[in-house]
């Protein structure tokens, strides 16, 4: 089939009118097809052409070479070129010569020639032919092939190649990448610049992509490649979203990488050092290796092979490709290859030398030593050079002995350097071990350090540092292997927890010849505690009988199992007893692990029996490596102990305080409180221990003596026990001139804990308290029964939670009983009643205390209230100086109290408010025996009184 073609120019009139019109149509040309080729094939000359150029000038001007893409897809190329004068002797003509090729762009595989290589054929018509347009099957041949001037132009060329064949690339994959502007003197330099696009591109792709060699308008050109002359590519700069612009004239040009400088194109630069290297022809063959034409693997594995140098990415590139695609190159390209890879390169980086390993473990077995060769020495090398050696290195069959020799003779020295070095990761030491011994190097005197490095690698990160590399090395060399387990071994015996994280999360396993008593136990430890729980102390057994060893030719083994079982902390007291009764005390002392059992009985919780039992075991066995810090909180225990089983000599609360100055454990100090709190509360107590208590003032040891007493077995013993009852009124209402911690807790105790007890007895039980009591002699059962009917006061004082009044403004507690006999007589103040035991006169009376502990009495003082009777101290009658009267005697209330007095004179003040007395203010009418105050202070606000005094209420009788 003959392509149609169409010629253009300025003609003389004829049919088709004058001027530029369409000279000459193949048959058959639709009208639509020649109106938008008309638009395409127009030519304007260059701005400083001369008007009226000669015939050497008018063959100098730019020719115009173009392809389009039409609207139905096809294709037009065409050349135009300046023909000077037209017919009418106006300069400014011009001859277009195009030809149709109607099969759509990308619609098939498309054989024939390119059409870029029509550039200088001899089938363009200069101007119309007179016979019309010839025959032409297909695009016009190509014109006379220059090798030697293309050489030339691509080693002038050659800083711009690799950036330009990358944006012929995104030409290729992105239709609206910005355009290329090839700015040249000379329009077949434009032409030589396409056909090395269309080299490197596949054929079909290399078919449609559009050029011009030249337009005076590049803005409006829509063609993919666009040649112009250097005045019109000066306003191209600054635009670079629209245009890739090479200016060979000005000697700049884009980056390879552009617009992503930082990611090269290693297609582009190989594709550029392909054609500095004049093997072109690579092209053609690498479209057979490959689907995918942008492939940089296979283009830089045939480069390599043959013999073109490239940079570190494309040397990366062929080596990856070749390692999945062993099979594609033949024998002699695959040496060749190898052999370049393996040359020495300054910028080779470890991505080449990993991706070289790679192509030598995919080649390792499969191809001949001599293909292996280059790349073991490649592969060693570099992991002497650089300390960090690849996990997957060669075997010994891919180096023939005489390799073997050379490399070693050449590597020794640096291995050995590497191997004393310090080590970036873990796995680099077991490497380059492996590395010596698959070059026959003798490193075995440096096997120990290499071990040492490992070993702490493994405890430290254990998935980090059990990687590929370690697990090669372990397992091929058995000797590295022994050394670094038995490292990890006494590295065990320090940090047992580490070594049982070593085998938790890697897969690192022992087998049965490895003595190793501490690793095997971390390594055991899991599945032991599992199938032992909750039994500890049999877990211990296990472990320490999977040892292998015995503990007391071996003491450390004893160590490393118990941290393994209580992983760090100490045992329970009752555990550490059961493991010092099984094991004896000489292999504690041996092993250190007498801290655990001494630990173990010092941090018990108070509540633990088994700490005080262990006590004087731990005592006994470990005196002296005890620190001098632990020892009174062993005391302390040991003390509770001997208590509760009667051993205790005297002085043991002395000594329970002394030893609790000196910062015992807080479950020491609360077990020997407890038990000598315990030992207080019983009824045989010493009295002399229960003097030293109360006389201690301690608040600590006082607390947990009260909290003892009201522990549910003092309880059930105090409602069971009458004889216990008034053995606790006794020593709780006792001394209390004592100091004020006493003061609290004897009120409290006989308040909070005696009185709800006693409340609950029944009379017959009453009556046995007050026997109990009188047996003790002394006016102990009149106390008791005077204390547990408390008058008006003590009903007041439990109403307000326990308020009490004092002397002089102070407060003091409700007077107990044992502490004298009460007035009979009336509130003046009593007589002298029988002396109290101790000997001193009773309070209230004349020359005694005030009823309330706090002071002597003294005229004026404060009188207070008890029994049935409220009794003043001696100073005088309630008959203030002005008139002030007591009202008078009236019955008690219900409850004991004195009933409100009447209105007295002026004066009279209302005994309970305690306000001053004034005119129209009741008096204060007291009970039976009631009396007024010399001094005329309120007994219950502490208030002055004014002038006439104010009544002070007494109990009722």
């Amino acid at each position: 089939m003959n392509l149609a073609q169409l010629h253009y120019t300025s003609a003389p009139p004829g049919p088709d009118g004058s001027g530029f019109r369409f000279t000459a149509v193949s048959p058959g040309v639709p009208a639509a097809l020649l109106r938008e080729a008309e638009q395409l094939i127009g030519y304007e000359p260059p701005r400083d052409a001369p008007p009226r150029p000669d015939p050497g000038q008018l063959a100098a001007f730019p020719q115009a070479l173009s392809l389009n893409v039409l609207a139905d897809g096809s294709r037009l190329l065409a050349r135009s070129v300046y023909t000077g004068a037209d017919y009418s002797g106006r300069w400014g003509n011009f001859h277009a010569h195009a030809v149709h090729l109607p099969q759509p762009a990308g619609s098939g595989p498309v054989l024939g020639a390119l059409p870029i290589t029509a550039w200088g054929s001899p089938q363009w018509a200069g101007e119309t032919p007179a016979d019309g347009a010839p025959a032409l099957a297909a695009v016009p041949v190509p014109g006379r092939h220059d090798p030697a001037g293309l050489a030339e132009f691509v080693t002038a060329r050659g800083p711009w190649l690799a950036a330009f064949f990358a944006d012929v690339r995104r030409l290729g994959e992105d239709p609206a990448a910005p355009q290329i502007v090839l700015v040249e003197a000379d329009s077949e330099a434009v032409a030589r610049w396409i056909m090395l696009a269309c080299s490197v591109l596949p054929h079909q792709r290399g078919q449609w992509l559009t050029f011009t060699t030249y337009t005076r308008r590049p803005q409006l050109a829509r063609q993919q490649i666009i040649g112009v002359v250097p005045e019109d590519g000066l306003g191209l700069a600054g635009q670079e979203h629209r245009y890739r612009v090479y200016d060979a004239t000005r000697a700049t040009a884009p980056d390879a990488g552009a617009p992503d400088a930082a990611a090269p194109d290693v297609w582009a630069d190989t594709a550029a050092r392909i054609w500095q290297g004049r093997r072109q022809e690579l092209f053609a063959e690498v479209r057979r290796l490959s689907t995918d034409p942008y492939d940089p693997g296979p283009l830089a594995a045939l480069a390599l092979a043959a013999d073109v140098a490239l940079a570190a990415p494309g040397r990366t590139a062929a080596a990856d490709w070749a390692a999945g695609h062993r099979d594609a190159l033949d024998g002699v390209r695959l040496h060749a290859l190898a052999l370049a890879l393996g040359r020495p390169a300054a910028d080779r980086d470890r991505a080449e030398a990993a991706a070289g390993g790679r192509l030598l473990a995919a080649l390792d077995g499969w191809a001949p030593p001599e293909v292996c060769e280059p790349l073991v020495a490649l592969t060693l090398a570099e992991a002497v050079r650089t300390g960090a050696p690849t996990a997957a290195l060669p075997s010994a069959g891919a180096l023939g002995a005489a390799a073997r020799s050379r490399l070693a003779a050449e590597l020794e020295p640096g291995l050995r350097a590497a191997l004393t070095g310090a080590a970036a990761e873990p796995d680099h030491p077991a490497g380059l071990v492996r590395v010596a011994s698959l070059l026959g190097v003798d490193v075995t005197d440096l096997l120990p350090g290499v071990a040492r490095q490992v070993a702490l690698a493994l405890l430290d990160d254990p998935e980090r540092a059990y990687g590929e590399g370690v697990r090669a090395a372990l397992a091929e060399l058995p000797g590295l292997r022994a050394l670094v387990l038995d490292r990890l071994d006494a590295l065990a015996a320090g940090d047992p927890a580490a070594a049982r994280r070593l085998f938790a999360r890697t897969a690192l396993r022992l087998t049965a010849a490895d003595a190793l008593p501490h690793l095997r136990m971390c390594a055991d430890a899991p599945a032991v505690a599992a199938a032992a729980a909750p039994d500890r102390v049999g877990a211990l057994n296990a472990l320490l009988a999977r040892s292998g060893v015995s503990l007391y030719a071996e003491p450390l083994v004893l160590r490393t199992a118990m941290r393994l079982v209580w992983d760090g902390e100490p045992p329970t007291a009752g555990e550490a007893g059961l493991v010092l009764v099984a094991t004896g005390s000489q292999v504690h002392r041996e092993s250190g692990t007498w801290e655990f059992l001494v630990e173990a009985v010092v941090r018990a919780p108070a509540g633990d029996a088994d700490a005080a039992e262990l006590a004087p075991e731990v005592l006994g066995h470990f005196q002296e490596e005890i620190p001098a810090r632990l020892r009174p909180s062993l005391l302390l225990l040991e003390l509770a102990r001997n208590l509760r089983s009667g051993a205790a000599g005297a002085g043991w609360v002395r000594q329970a305080l002394d030893l609790t100055s000196l910062d015992p454990e807080p479950g020491a100090r609360g077990q020997a409180y407890a038990a000598v709190c315990a030992r207080l509360l019983a009824g045989d107590r010493p009295d002399g221990e229960l003097r030293a208590l109360i006389e201690s003032n301690d608040a600590g040891l006082l607390a947990a003596y009260r909290q003892a007493a009201r522990e549910p077995r003092v309880l059930d013993r105090l409602r069971l026990d009458p004889g216990y009852v008034a053995n606790c009124f006794t020593v709780w209402s006792s001394q209390p001139q004592a100091g004020p911690v006493w003061q609290e807790a004897r009120t409290d105790l006989l308040d909070g804990v005696l009185r709800p007890v006693v409340r609950g007895l029944q009379a017959a039980e009453l009556a046995e308290v007050e026997q109990a009591l009188a047996r003790l002699g002394g006016r102990w059962a009149d106390e008791f029964r005077g204390w547990q009917r408390p008058g008006a006061f003590g009903r007041l004082r439990e109403r307000f939670g326990g308020r009490r009044s004092g002397s002089a403004g102070g407060s003091s507690p409700f007077r107990p009983a044992g502490s004298g006999a009460r007035p009979t007589d009336d509130a003046r103040g009593g007589p002298t009643a029988p002396d109290r035991p101790d000997g001193r006169p009773e309070p209230g009376t004349a020359g005694g205390p005030d009823r309330w502990p706090g002071g002597p009495g003294s005229a004026g003082g404060r009188g207070t209230t008890a029994g049935s009777g409220g009794s003043g101290r001696p100073g005088g009658p309630a008959q203030s100086p002005d008139g002030g009267r007591v009202g008078p005697k009236a019955p008690g209330r219900p409850d004991g109290s004195g009933q409100r007095g009447e209105f007295g004179a002026t004066g009279g003040g209302d005994w309970w408010s305690g306000e001053p007395g004034t005119a129209s203010t009741p008096g204060g009418t007291g009970g039976p025996g009631g009396a007024g105050r010399a001094d005329g202070r309120g007994w219950w606000a502490g208030g002055a009184g004014r002038a006439g005094g104010q009544g002070v209420g007494g109990d009722g009788g």
